[in-house]
C-alpha cells in the first residue's frame, strides 16, 4: 500500500489551514462529534444554491437537476455501504431522527411481551428509541454487558439475552466512547438465528473502516455523513423488502414506495449534494470514482492504516503520562479491533478541567459522556464522564506530540 500523503489530504480541508487568533492552527481531536469537511463539500453545497435550487418533482430544469442529484447521491451511498440497490438508502435529518422513525415503525409490528436486546456500549441514539417503544408498547428490554478493561462486548450475555420472544437486536458497530469495533457479522447471525431483526449503529465506524451491509447481514444500518467529512445529515440503510413493508409514518401525498416513504417532508437538497461530494472525496483516496465500490474500499483501507499508526502513537503518549487511565483496547496486536477514538481519566483533574486547559492551547477534545450514557455508568464515570480524543485521517503525529506536551503542562 502506498504511503499516506497527509499533507496533500490536509490541503483539501480549509478548517485545518485556518490561522487562529494569536497564530498557529487548531488541532481537531473532536472528530467523533463531527469531522471537518474538504473544499469539494463546501463547493457542492454552495453550488447547489447557485445552479439547481428547487424543490422536487417540478417540470422545469432546476427541479430536474435536483432530482437527478439526489438519485446520483443515493447511488454513491449504495456503493459506499455496498447496498444491493440505491432504493435501500434513506436520507434524513440525522441518525437519531431516522432511528426514532424506524423504531416507531417496527413497534407497530410487535406485541406486548416481545423483547428487544440492547447493549451497555451504545450511544443513546441506539438506546432511547428502543426504550421508548418498550415503554409505549409493553416490551421487555434485555441488556448485553461489556468486558473490562478492554471494553469489548460480552457475547455470552448476548447469547443469554436471546429468546424466542426476541424481535430486535440493536448494537453499535464501533463505540463512540471506547472505540471498540464489534463483530457485527457474528451478531447478525446470532440475531437472525433467534428470529430477530438486527439494527446497527455505524456512526463511528463509517469514518474509519469499509462497511459492507451485505457481508454483515444486518437488516438496518444507520450512519451520519457529518462524521465522515460531509454535511449534517443521517443515512439509513434497510433491506428493500423491509423498507417497503414496514408501516412507515408518512404524509398522504408522498410516494408510498421505498425509500421515499421514509423521507418525510422536503429534503435538505443542498446537504444531499454535499453528501455526494464527501463520497467523491473518499473514493479519491482510493484512486477512483464514487460509484466504484473498489475505490471506496481502497480509500477506507488507506486512511484506516494511517489512523492505526496515529492511534498507536496516541495510546503510547497517554500510557507514558502519570495519572492517566485509558478505557479500551491498548494492546497493539489488537488495534484492528478498535477505531482511533481513545478515552481516559486523570487522577488530578476532571475531564472538563482537562478539556478546558487543552482548549486554551487550541487543542479540541471532548469531555463528559458524549451520549454514551450506559457505558459511562458501567465504567463508573457517570458523574464526570471521561476525556475523549478522537482522531481522523487528517490528523498528524506532530499534533499528537503537541497534545503530549500540553498534557505535561497539567
Amino acid at each position: 500500500m502506498a504511503a499516506f500523503d497527509v499533507a496533500a489530504v490536509r490541503a483539501q480541508f480549509p478548517a485545518l489551514n485556518r490561522v487562529i487568533a494569536g497564530g498557529g492552527y487548531p488541532i481537531y481531536f473532536d472528530n467523533p462529534a463531527g469531522t471537518q469537511v474538504p473544499q469539494r463539500v463546501i463547493d457542492a453545497v454552495s453550488g447547489y444554491f447557485r445552479e439547481m435550487n428547487a424543490n422536487s418533482g417540478g417540470a422545469f430544469p432546476t427541479s430536474h437537476a435536483s432530482d437527478a442529484m439526489v438519485v446520483e447521491t443515493r447511488r454513491k451511498l449504495a456503493a459506499f455501504l455496498n447496498a444491493s440497490r440505491p432504493e435501500e438508502i434513506v436520507i434524513g435529518a440525522n441518525m437519531t431522527t431516522l432511528n426514532f422513525a424506524l423504531s416507531r415503525a417496527i413497534a407497530k409490528t410487535l406485541q406486548p411481551g416481545d423483547e428487544i436486546v440492547l447493549t451497555r456500549m451504545d450511544h443513546d441514539a441506539n438506546v432511547s428509541p428502543w426504550l421508548r417503544i418498550a415503554e409505549d408498547y409493553g416490551l421487555v428490554v434485555r441488556w448485553v454487558d461489556i468486558i473490562e478493561p478492554e471494553c469489548t462486548l460480552d457475547l455470552d450475555t448476548l447469547e443469554a439475552a436471546l429468546t424466542d420472544r426476541t424481535k430486535v437486536v440493536a448494537t453499535v458497530h464501533a463505540s463512540n466512547a471506547v472505540g471498540t469495533i464489534n463483530p457485527v457479522k457474528q451478531i447478525a447471525a446470532m440475531a437472525h438465528a433467534a428470529g430477530a431483526l438486527y439494527v446497527v449503529d455505524a456512526v463511528q465506524s463509517a469514518p474509519h473502516i469499509s462497511i459492507d451491509v451485505q457481508d454483515i447481514g444486518c437488516d438496518f444500518l444507520l450512519c451520519s455523513s457529518y462524521k465522515y467529512f460531509g454535511p449534517h445529515q443521517g443515512i439509513l440503510y434497510g433491506r428493500y423488502e423491509l423498507l417497503s413493508s414496514l408501516p412507515a409514518y408518512k404524509v398522504r401525498p408522498s410516494k408510498d414506495k421505498a425509500p421515499y416513504r421514509w423521507e418525510t417532508g422536503t429534503p435538505a437538497f443542498e446537504l444531499i449534494a454535499g453528501i455526494g461530494a464527501c463520497i467523491d472525496y473518499l473514493a479519491s483516496l482510493g484512486g477512483g470514482s464514487s460509484t466504484d465500490r473498489a475505490a471506496l474500499v481502497t480509500g477506507m483501507q488507506v486512511l484506516g492504516a494511517y489512523e492505526q499508526e496515529l492511534a498507536a502513537h496516541l495510546i503510547e503518549v497517554l500510557q507514558a503520562t502519570p495519572g492517566v487511565h485509558i478505557a479500551g483496547i491498548t494492546d497493539p496486536a489488537r488495534f484492528h479491533e478498535r477505531v482511533p477514538t481513545v478515552v481516559f481519566t486523570h487522577d488530578g483533574y476532571t475531564p472538563t478541567d482537562i478539556a478546558a486547559r487543552l482548549a486554551a492551547q487550541n487543542i479540541y477534545v471532548w469531555d463528559g459522556n458524549y451520549y454514551a450514557v450506559e457505558i459511562m455508568k458501567r465504567l463508573r464515570n457517570e458523574e464526570h464522564g471521561m476525556v475523549r480524543v478522537g482522531l481522523a485521517h487528517y490528523n498528524t503525529h506532530e499534533e499528537i506530540e503537541r497534545f503530549a506536551g500540553a498534557l505535561k503542562t497539567l
